[in-house]
């Protein structure tokens, strides 16, 4: 029962991130191509090995941290040239036409 009681203690003690808000703050504010080049960085990291546990984990959560950033950018990107795509749609039954004048 004790075995228990101190992994429960231990998983409550354990933070759920070792990233600081400052680190969030700056993952949360680099443009994608920094986001991007960062990410081949810590895949490398891990991928060369000779990390012990916790330096892959933090290297793991930096990576899912920055792959985030990128896809969110990523995703912004597409909405915006889905928008334009739909505007340009519409506009194009009218192009040409006197009515696209007025």
């Amino acid at each position: 029962m004790a075995d228990k009681n101190t992994a429960k203690q231990a998983e409550a003690t354990t933070p759920a991130s070792s990233l600081t808000d400052k680190e969030r703050e700056a993952i949360a504010q680099m443009p994608y191509e920094e986001a991007r080049d960062k990410l081949i960085q810590a895949v490398q990291a891990l991928e060369a090995g000779g990390l012990n546990l916790d330096q892959s984990m933090r290297q793991w959560e930096i990576g899912e941290a920055l792959a985030k950033r990128a896809q969110s950018l990523l995703n912004d990107v597409r909405a915006k040239l889905d928008a334009a795509q739909a505007e340009q749609a519409t506009s194009a039954d009218t192009a040409g036409t006197q009515s696209n004048l007025n």
